[in-house]
């Protein structure tokens, strides 16, 4: 897909970036949780710790505007009731873009709901959720966010399990140029996390521990001094204009119709007026 000359001139403030080996301590800083969260191993480990007094969490020390990031994450295992652990792409401010995964915990035996959102110009409301096909506690498991200008993709595995076009030319915003932070967070939402608040986090489980691994960008790191433009459509950054091929098109609709337990573009009650424009173009 052609790239626009306004893409190009927004890659004029951009330099690519491709952190094959992801470092946290070079990668990341250390935002909240008063030694709750830790950098281990020579920085290939990051965990987050929640216990009754407070969660904790991390931020990316660079911005991007468009990329391929994964991260492996090892979700609270035993009884997570209560606890969410999130994984995000953000910017900041009132009129913010943001791209979710969050991971709701359950009671010991039932599966995690993986809670996904797009937000743009500060307006969310876009939830789909998903069981996932395996226990997340039990190993790593790669959850990847891919935004370019066309689409971001939600993929677990690599199997992609959602997709949200740009389809400003039908007056929908799309993020494209607000740069985002790349976040993750353990904390406690027993008031909704867990069957709407019913099911309560047990403290005596606590500490409850998320662990993260192998971090990887291909992105376009945002700088406002730079003025290099090296982040545009080449073979090695393919990503900026990767879409779904038709097996990727197939194991969406595959796991969408097997693993899908919410979308908000179903949800007459919720828009009793109507669904929202991008239900019919998504």
């Amino acid at each position: 897909m052609k790239i626009t000359f306004l893409f190009f001139l927004i890659l004029s403030f951009l330099f690519l970036v491709v952190a094959l080996a992801g470092n946290f301590n070079q990668d990341f800083d250390i935002t909240w949780g008063d030694g709750r969260a830790k950098i281990l191993e020579n920085g290939q480990l990051m965990t987050l710790s929640l216990d009754k007094a407070s969660g904790s969490g991390f931020r990316s020390k660079n911005q991007y505007l468009f990329g391929k990031i994964d991260l492996k994450i090892k979700l609270v295992p035993g009884n997570s009731a209560g606890t969410v652990t999130t994984y995000y792409l953000s910017s900041i401010g009132s009129s913010h873009d943001e791209i979710d995964f969050e991971f709701l915990g359950n009671l010991s035996g039932d599966p995690y709901i993986l809670h996904t959102n797009v937000f743009t110009q500060g307006k969310g409301d876009r939830e789909q959720q998903f069981y996932l096909w395996f226990d997340p506690t039990k190993d790593f498991h790669t959850y990847s966010i891919l935004w370019n200008p066309q689409s971001i993709i939600f993929s677990v595995d690599g199997t992609p399990i959602r997709q949200f076009k740009n389809m400003e030319s039908s007056g929908i915003p799309y993020p494209k140029s607000q740069p985002m932070w790349i976040y993750s967070s353990l904390w406690n939402a027993d008031d909704w996390a867990t069957r709407g608040g019913l099911v309560k986090t047990d403290w005596t489980k606590a500490p409850f521990i998320a662990s993260y691994t192998n971090f990887n960008a291909q992105a376009c790191v945002w700088s406002s001094t730079s003025t290099a433009s090296s982040c545009n459509s080449t073979t090695q950054n393919s990503w900026l204009s990767e879409n779904l091929d038709i097996t990727g098109q197939s194991r969406i609709k595959w796991v969408q119709n097997n693993y899908m337990i919410y979308n908000y573009c179903n949800d007459i009650k919720r828009f009793p007026q109507g669904f929202p424009r991008e239900c019919s173009l998504n």
